[in-house]
């Protein structure tokens, strides 16, 4: 599944799809690849051990606030944190499917000064669209929503933190 080097003038690691390959092999990567209910306990797993987590350093710091206030705040945080998790994925994940799908790929030899452009050939193209497309993007999609649904998220617990 990897660029043959003889055609590629790109470096190994530069190329699309082994970084598709690397990133991929990265455990937080590969669970936001996996299947809708591994993802969605994954996602219940680590809400839950940032919210006990918080809960347990909020309950240690702070005295005064009601259980409620407190409860909230934890809210808050939690998703933050999550929220910027997912961001982080999206991020790593748009950039490989952004040159997964490009037809020319930006490379650098041995430093900053001195990139080239490689062009595709067919076969590279047709191969790196199909990875593209059918492994990262419905995945991609995914997280856009989880994204979106953690913003929203955010902002209710954050308007309840400050109606309390």
């Amino acid at each position: 599944m990897t660029i043959d080097k003889s055609n590629c003038p790109v470096p190994f690691d530069q190329q699309p799809l082994n970084e598709y390959l690397s990133l991929k092999k990265n455990c937080l990567f590969s669970w936001s690849l996996s299947r809708m209910r591994i993802f969605i306990y994954g996602f219940l797993l680590i809400f839950l051990v940032l919210f006990l987590f918080m809960e347990s350093f909020l309950l240690l710091f702070v005295y005064n606030y009601s259980t409620f206030k407190i409860l909230s705040l934890n809210l808050v945080i939690s998703s933050l944190i999550l929220l910027c998790v997912f961001i982080r994925l999206y991020l790593g994940w748009s950039y490989i499917v952004k040159r997964l799908l490009s037809a020319t790929i930006f490379y650098e030899e041995s430093g900053w000064y001195d990139g080239q452009v490689w062009v595709k050939t067919p076969d590279y193209l047709t191969q790196d669209r199909l990875v593209g497309f059918y492994q990262i993007m419905p995945s991609l999609i995914r997280i856009k929503y989880v994204c979106s649904i953690l913003i929203l998220s955010f902002s209710l617990f954050l308007s309840c933190y400050r109606l309390l």
